[in-house]
């Protein structure tokens, strides 16, 4: 009987853990960080249409979250702020990052707004550790 009651608590245990193993699995949100210099450095109308298009990248399936600004000017060494736009998205998995980078509407505005503004673009994906 006490063998019996064993076996029960240590396979409740292992289900709950299993369960918490996967919840923080899902709370893990992968992050695209996107930096742009446009052709014509400093230009604000530019940066404004770059900014403008990239928030509506919300509507795409997928996108948890997204935020896109000019560059803060800094004078510290460690601090890059030679870009003119920084464009931040979330999403749940890879696989939605990468279902998001084909999606017709990116791909759209990667052709008519981001190839004839933009002169470099250099991207830093990563996975959140909750």
């Amino acid at each position: 009987m006490i063998l019996k009651k064993m076996v029960i608590l240590m396979a409740v245990a292992l289900l709950c853990s299993c369960s918490v193993v996967n919840e923080e699995k899902a709370q893990k949100r992968v992050n695209h960080v996107v930096l742009c210099w446009l052709k014509d450095a400093g230009n604000e109308a530019q940066r404004q249409k770059l900014i403008e298009t990239s928030l509506k990248f919300k509507e795409i399936p997928g996108v948890l979250e997204v935020r896109a600004g000019e560059v803060v000017k800094s004078d510290r060494p460690i601090v890059d702020s030679s870009f003119d736009v920084a464009i931040f998205l979330s999403y749940d998995s890879v696989g939605e990052m990468n279902a998001y980078i084909i999606h017709p509407d990116h791909k759209k505005a990667v052709q008519e707004v981001l190839k004839p503004l933009v002169k470099k673009v250099l991207v830093y994906d990563f996975i959140e550790t909750p």
